[in-house]
């Protein structure tokens, strides 16, 4: 019995590192995706809600409202999702280096796949409390000439 508890304690251990170094991918990506006919690309960007290995977001693109991302994960370095739109699923799985997804794209509609390269977007400043808002009054009345 204490052999497998050790067993155990020495497995759980042996997973903490891989948990702990999962990838979080909250925030914004962008990227384009060349044509069907190799032609001229468009651009997409992917907004991701990461909650532990759960994914959720959405994708943005020329098609005009955004597409909602269905059964996302993220487990480690590897992602994977899928959109729904016009009765077709494309279904999205890659890996993550930092700021950078390199994603295959592969659809059940026929339409063929495709390789997407995503980087990060700048995380947006904040503005800083008080910023633009003018200094406060003394209560004193300004001095004159």
């Amino acid at each position: 019995m204490k052999k497998l508890i050790y067993l155990c304690a020495v497995f759980f251990l042996a997973l903490t590192p891989a948990i702990a170094m999962a990838a979080d991918v909250t925030g914004t990506w962008n990227g384009s995706m060349k044509g069907p006919d190799g032609g001229d690309g468009f651009a997409l960007s992917f907004t991701f809600k990461q909650d532990g290995t759960k994914l959720t977001g959405s994708i943005a693109g020329p098609q005009g409202d955004p597409i909602t991302i269905e059964n996302g994960k993220v487990e480690g370095d590897k992602i994977s999702f899928s959109v729904s739109f016009n009765g077709m699923t494309i279904t999205h799985e890659g890996t993550i280096n930092g700021d950078e997804m390199k994603l295959v794209s592969k659809s059940d509609g026929g339409m063929g796949g495709g390789e997407l390269t995503l980087k990060r977007a700048p995380a947006s400043s904040a503005p800083s409390p008080g910023a633009g808002t003018p200094p406060a009054s003394s209560g004193a009345a300004p001095a004159t000439n």
